[in-house]
């Protein structure tokens, strides 16, 4: 099993020095790929709950938060082995052909290490503050990776939808990772798993049950063999959103909630069920208001995990 590990992007400590040294720390104790989200603003008054947190609330360190591919093209000149993955990119948020020009660049940039995760968000207010209907999201979502995948192959390509319009155009830059890089998805719902058995690379859960993960995750594969693909083909890289306590009663103990000994262990317990990857993303935990200490646990979890 990999193991990565989510860059200080977010809160008190996202800054230059701070990815740097994590960045360059992380490939240091063998960490396999570093990780960051993506959010758009911090709405005062959010019109729809946050679904990964119990209370709904939007974490307020999330008040600061560096741009997602700007954060991984900085990494990326500070290491030259871990993957550079986002998990994820609200991808209905964004212009498809500007985007498959920032992600073939930082592809080349980092000698083919792009690791490209997709999901459509939660936020109605993402969506208005960008200018991008709410209405027919997961469309727009799939005509976005047809016009990413057009553009990655390179040569002539031109689109028309109802959401693209692009000339025919010539595109000699192209990914170092051919025929593209990998393409993760994020999704729980049965047409967003049917998406990924149809078209992804993998699975990039969080917030649900270990258990849980393994059965929708063998559900994802057997859509897969019945599109005529091997489910050796999807992978599964889970998002362990971290909350770092004293140790807890096993029972009714939530995934990656507990003692760092207890997270661990649920990451072999993820792998047992068959992650790919796990990456532990402690930037949102209690007690992590300060970049010494969220490099210690970067360090506790690499000796526990590794």
């Amino acid at each position: 099993m990999k193991i990565g590990f989510a860059l200080p992007q977010v809160g008190p400590f996202a800054g230059p020095n701070q990815i740097a040294t994590a960045a360059r720390r992380a490939e240091e104790l063998g960490y396999s790929g570093l990780w960051v989200n993506d959010r758009v603003l911090w709405p005062t008054a959010p019109r729809a709950p946050y679904p990964a947190a119990a209370d709904g609330a939007l974490s307020p360190e999330w008040r600061t938060n560096l741009d997602a591919l700007g954060t991984l093209t900085f990494a990326a000149a500070h290491t030259s082995r871990v993957t550079l993955g986002t998990s994820v990119l609200v991808l209905p948020l964004y212009d498809p052909v500007l985007l498959a020009r920032r992600l073939t660049t930082l592809d080349i940039l980092s000698e083919g290490r792009l690791v490209a995760g997709f999901g459509l968000g939660w936020s109605p207010d993402e969506y208005e503050a960008t200018g991008t209907p709410w209405a027919n999201r997961a469309a727009r979502m799939e005509d976005a990776l047809d016009v990413i995948e057009a553009i990655w192959k390179g040569g002539s390509v031109a689109h028309d939808s109802a959401f693209v319009t692009l000339p025919e155009s010539i595109f000699d830059a192209r990914p170092v990772q051919q025929p593209r890089p990998r393409v993760l998805l994020a999704a729980y719902s049965p047409a967003g798993m049917a998406r990924i058995a149809a078209r992804a690379d993998g699975w990039t859960p969080a917030g649900i049950p270990i258990d849980a993960m393994g059965e929708m995750y063998k559900g994802i594969q057997q859509m897969a063999g019945a599109n005529g693909r091997a489910a050796s083909e999807i992978d599964m890289v889970v998002r362990a959103n971290c909350t770092i306590l004293d140790e807890l009663p096993e029972q009714d103990r939530f995934p990656f909630v507990g003692s760092l000994d207890q997270i661990a262990a649920d990451a072999h317990r993820a792998h047992e069920v068959g992650a790919t990857e796990v990456f532990f993303d402690v930037q949102f935990s209690l007690g992590v208001d300060d970049f010494t200490t969220y490099l210690e646990h970067m360090e506790t979890l690499a000796k526990l995990t590794l």
